[in-house]
């Protein structure tokens, strides 16, 4: 067996905020969005990827990519968000296995009402707490991470695909934000 290279006393220090402040930073935004907007953060992103897409559709499994999820996950959330009327899913004429996800306008306009909050807080806790040297070295930080994991990041996507084409966990419901609770009926 291979000698392990155990992490110096800084590295652990640096590993250790990083986890701390990416884990912090993840769980603010997704509370921000689940109680300003009813949106958990999962179908957030699938909102915006559709939004900046071509006619606001992609192939289900290039949104699958877009979102780092596997099909199966992302199909669930689809799902959800079909019957909440933002996404419409159509079969591909040139590969009937293939499916196209579609922005509607209500989930367009969804998405318009929560990107100024979740925007807002995306500046107020990451951005407006850097230097704009440190900005810069976030992002080639980021990248260079990213680059590092890519292909192992393909390969796992490629294993729990069958995990999570068995599992039959469903993503959190759609839930109306307080504001919009007040102003629909239906929804409360």
């Amino acid at each position: 067996m291979d000698e392990v290279r155990w992490l110096t006393e800084r590295e652990q220090r640096v590993w250790r905020a990083y986890l701390q402040a990416t884990w912090m930073l993840s769980e603010h935004l997704g509370r921000q969005l689940q109680q300003e907007s009813g949106i958990p953060h999962t179908y957030y992103e699938i909102l915006v990827a559709l939004s900046e897409a071509p006619n606001r559709t992609l192939r289900m499994s290039d949104l699958a990519s877009a979102c780092r999820a596997s099909r199966s996950r992302l199909s669930h959330a689809v799902a959800k968000l079909e019957r909440t009327g933002w996404v419409r899913r159509s079969t591909c004429d040139e590969d009937k296995r293939g499916a196209w996800a579609s922005l509607t306008e209500a989930g367009f306009a969804a998405l318009e009402r929560a990107a100024p909050g979740h925007v807002t807080a995306v500046r107020e806790y990451l951005f407006d707490v850097l230097t704009e040297e440190q900005v810069d070295v976030l992002g080639q930080i980021g990248q260079a991470i990213q680059d590092g994991l890519s292909g192992e990041c393909a390969k796992a996507l490629e294993q729990v695909e069958e995990v999570y084409a068995a599992d039959s966990a469903e993503l959190p419901e759609v839930v109306p934000s307080a504001a919009e609770r007040a102003t629909d009926p239906e929804s409360a």
